[in-house]
């Protein structure tokens, strides 16, 4: 899944506004307790951070 994919989810998901500060302040126990933004930088591929958030998040069309 390419980054531009997965914000794009993020943001159907979550909404404009609240897809950066979920990304940059919700931390996950999937990722290893880091957040989305932490996750990404680390190099962790954005399928699996999408993963991740349909783990913790009632996302209706998500990749699982």
């Amino acid at each position: 899944m390419r980054l531009t994919e997965f914000w794009r989810r993020m943001r159907a998901h979550f909404g404009e506004a609240y897809a950066e500060s979920w990304a940059r302040d919700y931390v996950l126990a999937p990722l290893g307790g880091r957040t989305v933004e932490q996750a990404l930088a680390d190099g962790i591929g954005a399928k699996e951070v999408w993963r991740a958030v349909c783990q913790v998040e009632p996302v209706a069309s998500g990749l699982r």
